[in-house]
């Protein structure tokens, strides 16, 4: 799973990127969008309504299913639970974006003081606070938890999901990530 399996010289049409907290999904899919002539997809954004509340289930399944529907995507998070089992079969690729976690929590440090300190807003106006680094809910204790979590199920998910004939790419540094964006050929919308 180090390397795209699969034909290399076809550009992706469907694809999910998934990885821990702070790996550089967004970074990664944004451009990856544009390049492809697809539409961008956070599923945090579909998830987090007004207040942080969570989408109900089938609201969010649906909004997925709709989305996915389209013949170009980029889809970044996770959500594996929730809908992994239907929107990875429908991706041509999956990208999973194994960063150090040393790495992870740095840059969610410096981009959660850099969300709370400007006031940026994220999702349905919804905005990080302080409790986001040293709460209950600390996006850094997420990280680790999830970090242990992808390590010890995605290697034989997604396996399965490249024997089915699904372009698997496992990137494990931002070198990594840069290279195999400039290796995606661009192609209209179409």
């Amino acid at each position: 799973m180090d390397a795209s399996v699969g034909a290399p010289d076809t550009t992706p049409r469907r694809v999910v990127v998934i990885g821990t907290s702070g790996a550089g999904k967004s970074t990664l899919a944004e451009p990856l969008a544009a390049r492809i002539g697809a539409e961008h997809i956070e599923l945090d954004g579909i998830q987090h309504g007004p207040g942080w509340a969570q989408t109900p289930i089938e609201v969010f399944r649906e909004r997925v299913a709709e989305f996915a529907r389209q013949p170009r995507w980029v889809f970044d998070g996770n959500y594996i639970d929730k809908v992994g089992e239907t929107l990875w079969p429908a991706a041509d690729t999956v990208v999973w974006l194994d960063i150090p976690l040393r790495l992870v929590l740095f840059r969610l440090l410096r981009r959660s003081l850099s969300r709370i300190l400007r006031r940026t807003e994220l999702w349905s106006g919804n905005r990080e606070r302080w409790s986001a680094l040293v709460g209950r809910n600390s996006v850094l204790v997420w990280a680790v938890r999830s970090n242990r979590r992808h390590k010890r199920e995605l290697p034989a998910r997604l396996a399965a999901l490249a024997a089915s004939g699904t372009r698997v790419v496992r990137l494990r540094s931002s070198a990594e990530a840069n290279r195999w964006l400039a290796s995606v050929a661009g192609q209209a919308r179409g």
